[in-house]
C-alpha cells in the first residue's frame, strides 16, 4: 500500500457501466474487475477492491470456496444470507446486521438464501439482495477471523454510522474491527430530504444500493450508482426517497 496523494477528482461511476454476472440463481453487478470480468484500469479505488452488489434466489447460493489475505464485509439490504465457514462460525446475516470475514492465511465458507435450514420451518421464496466488499489488510498470513455486529439502532440517526474500521479514531466505537488501519466503512439510512457530509480523505467510495440520492456538486444518483472521490470529501448527500449509502473512507491506496 502507499499513501500518496492524488490529484483531486469526482468520479461518477453509473449502475448500468458494471460488469454484470447472471446465472439461473445469481444476478451480480461488479463495481470492479472481477472473476472472468478484467480491466487492467478498473481494478480497485484506494484500498477496495471488490464492491459486489448481489441478489440470489432462495434456495441457492455460493457453495463452499476459498479466500485468502482479504478483509471481506458484506452487508445485507434484504432477506437473509447464511454463512458458514471453516473456523466454526455459522449464522444468518440480515439487515441492519454487519459482518465481517478476515480470510488471512486461509478460510473456506458458503454463503446461501436458505436461512430456515438452520431455523426450521417453511421455505421461504424472498431473494437476498446484499453488497460485498473486499479491502486488503495491512500484512498477508493472519490468523483468520469472523465478527459480526448489530447496529440497527445506530441507523436510526440518519447519520454516517461507522460499520467497519481499522482506523485509530474507531477505537471503543460500536464497529466490526477490521485489519486495514487506513479504512473504514459507514453506512446511513436516509429519509427524504435528510442528508449527511461525506468525510474528507484522500480516497472515498460511495455506493447507493438502493433509492435516490442528490450528490453536491455532482447531481442526482439511483440504485447502483457509484461515485469515486480522490483529495477531497465535504459533499453533502441528500435524500429525494428513502435511500441507503455504502461509504469507504481510505487514507492509503493499494500501490501500482
Amino acid at each position: 500500500m502507499t499513501r500518496n496523494t492524488p490529484t483531486p477528482r469526482v468520479d461518477v461511476r453509473r449502475a448500468d457501466e458494471r460488469f454484470t454476472t447472471a446465472t439461473t440463481w445469481l444476478d451480480s453487478h461488479h463495481s470492479f474487475s472481477f472473476g472472468h470480468h478484467h480491466d487492467s484500469g478498473n481494478t480497485h479505488h484506494g484500498v477496495l477492491l471488490v464492491n459486489n452488489d448481489d441478489r440470489v434466489l432462495p434456495g441457492t447460493g455460493f457453495d463452499t470456496h476459498p479466500h485468502r489475505d482479504m478483509e471481506i464485509v458484506t452487508w445485507v439490504m434484504e432477506g437473509s444470507l447464511v454463512h458458514q465457514d471453516s473456523t466454526g462460525h455459522s449464522g444468518v446475516i440480515y439487515p441492519g446486521l454487519a459482518q465481517r470475514m478476515s480470510a488471512g492465511t486461509g478460510i473456506l465458507h458458503s454463503e446461501k438464501n436458505d436461512s430456515w435450514r438452520l431455523r426450521g420451518g417453511a421455505a421461504h421464496d424472498e431473494p437476498v439482495h446484499f453488497v460485498q466488499m473486499w479491502v486488503v489488510p495491512d500484512e498477508p498470513g493472519i490468523t483468520p477471523g469472523y465478527e459480526q455486529l448489530e447496529i440497527e439502532a445506530e441507523l436510526l440517526s440518519g447519520g454516517l454510522v461507522p460499520v467497519a474500521s481499522g482506523m485509530d479514531k474507531h477505537d471503543g466505537v460500536s464497529a466490526i474491527r477490521i485489519k486495514n488501519r487506513y479504512a473504514a466503512l459507514y453506512a446511513a439510512r436516509l429519509r427524504p430530504e435528510q442528508s449527511v457530509e461525506l468525510p474528507e480523505a484522500p480516497f472515498l467510495h460511495l455506493f447507493v444500493p438502493r433509492g435516490t440520492v442528490a450528490l453536491e456538486g455532482a447531481g442526482t444518483l439511483g440504485p447502483g450508482d457509484a461515485v469515486r472521490f480522490t483529495s477531497t470529501g465535504g459533499q453533502r448527500v441528500t435524500a429525494v426517497e428513502p435511500a441507503e449509502i455504502l461509504v469507504w473512507e481510505m487514507h492509503a491506496t493499494i500501490a501500482a
